[in-house]
């Protein structure tokens, strides 16, 4: 079981920095890239996965106010980045607000997990 929950850690890690890291490479221009629905949908899959584990971990204490708060924010950055990469597929334009809301939101979920003991 622990090897299986450090693979899903590892890829919701790989899903963060999908996200973050092409918001950072964007940040002149803001936009949503395609990849960064694909790290929010990477994500959502691995931390739901997660949070099913935790009860069969041994020694795990987890806080689900902390997993809940993470998964509401994680569905609005999924929802968000949707709503842009459409956009850029249908050739929109993609508001400043809603590029940043992306990476924003994804950053704050990834201090909240780090930070929030």
């Amino acid at each position: 079981m622990t090897i299986l929950f450090n693979i899903l850690v590892f890829l919701h890690v790989v899903g963060a920095a999908m996200i973050v890291g092409y918001w950072i490479a964007t940040m002149r221009q803001p936009t949503v890239h395609p990849r960064q629905r694909d790290g929010a949908f990477l994500q959502l899959l691995t931390g739901v996965a997660m949070m099913g584990l935790l009860p069969l971990m041994p020694d795990a204490h987890p806080n689900y106010a902390k997993l809940g708060i993470k998964f509401v924010i994680a569905i609005v950055v999924a929802v968000l980045a949707v709503i842009g990469a459409r956009k850029v597929k249908n050739g929109q334009p993609v508001s400043t607000g809603l590029a940043h809301g992306v990476g924003g939101l994804a950053l704050i979920n990834v201090a909240i997990a780090t930070l929030w003991n």
